[in-house]
């Protein structure tokens, strides 16, 4: 029990970083330290990218919205009859005759 006891009283001090073999458990240290870091890193532009990509959906959804409102009103606008009310108070009206197809002919003399 003493050996056990004497393990974690070194692991504790931390006696296995200065000893004279400890270059190898530095190594593994700064190794293990340096993928967590990555890890991190990681973990972190992986939350950024998904709070991004949500933005970017919701501004999608309005850009849809005002591009069906639009074209909403650009359908009433072409009405006929929203047409006629508006070129009737400068004096137009439809046509009562229907129009006659004009024929083009050219003569090469």
């Amino acid at each position: 029990m003493s050996k056990i006891r004497k393990g974690i009283y070194d692991f504790l001090r931390g006696s296995f970083l200065t000893d004279e073999s400890s270059s190898k458990n530095w190594r593994i240290l700064i190794f293990v330290v340096v993928l967590l870091l990555v890890m991190i890193y990681s973990a972190h532009s992986a939350d950024a990218k998904v709070v991004q990509i949500g933005e970017l959906n919701k501004k999608k959804r309005e850009l849809r919205a005002e591009d069906v409102d639009t074209s909403t009103q650009l359908m009433r606008m072409k009405l006929e009859s929203n047409i006629r009310d508006k070129v009737k108070d400068k004096g137009l009206s439809p046509a009562k005759t229907p129009p006659q197809k004009i024929k083009v002919t050219y003569n090469k003399e």
